[in-house]
């Protein structure tokens, strides 16, 4: 009598867990999502900065609202939504361990060719799911991210970022990613 139950128990346990728990392809789509609805959130919000105020206004816009969509995102998710690189703007940007490994594959994967718009990872562990989507520099973003800045972008950079080292970048290469990490229900049981 005790066996059936049993059996019934852990079946019911693995189907709830299954229901509850995105499986990684599940969980790669809904992040690859959420990072695209990041990307799309922000980019607008620049090229009207940029295109009223010029690279000052968006350097401030990107200061306040970048952190404020991957808050957003992140209560809307349950999931943490942040942006990693390894040459950070802002300290909060610094990359755990793992990130750093990611954004170094994607640094190689970009200078062997690959486009970096396509250039993503999913991983799990016994804890997480975890997705990061490489962010590319293309030609605009060398106004605040190149290696020749205007005096004014120099000035907004130092107010707001003092701690800065996203700068000399060139097109095509990683300049960092959308991280996103959900934890697995099986870990807090």
């Amino acid at each position: 009598m005790l066996k059936p139950t049993l059996i019934a128990l852990v079946a019911f346990a693995l189907v709830n867990q299954a229901i509850a728990e995105p499986a990684t392809a599940e969980f790669k789509t809904e992040a690859a999502s959420l990072a695209k609805r990041f990307a799309q959130t922000l980019k607008p919000q620049l090229q009207q900065a940029l295109a009223e105020g010029g690279p000052v206004a968006a350097i401030e816009v990107c200061s306040h609202k970048a952190p404020e969509i991957a808050r957003q995102l992140s209560v809307e998710s349950g999931w943490q939504v942040k942006r990693v690189s390894l040459k950070p703007r802002n300290p909060a940007a610094e990359p755990e361990a793992w990130q750093r490994q990611v954004l170094l594959s994607f640094d190689t994967r970009a200078a062997a060719g690959e486009d970096p718009q396509t250039l993503s990872q999913v991983a799990q562990t016994e804890s997480q799911l975890r997705f990061m989507k490489a962010q590319g520099v293309a030609p605009l973003c060398l106004t605040c991210h190149g290696s020749q800045l205007a005096p004014e972008v120099k000035t907004a950079l130092d107010k707001y970022y003092p701690n800065d080292s996203a700068r000399g970048y060139q097109p095509g290469q990683i300049r960092g990613a959308i991280s996103i990490v959900a934890p697995r229900l099986s870990a807090q049981n």
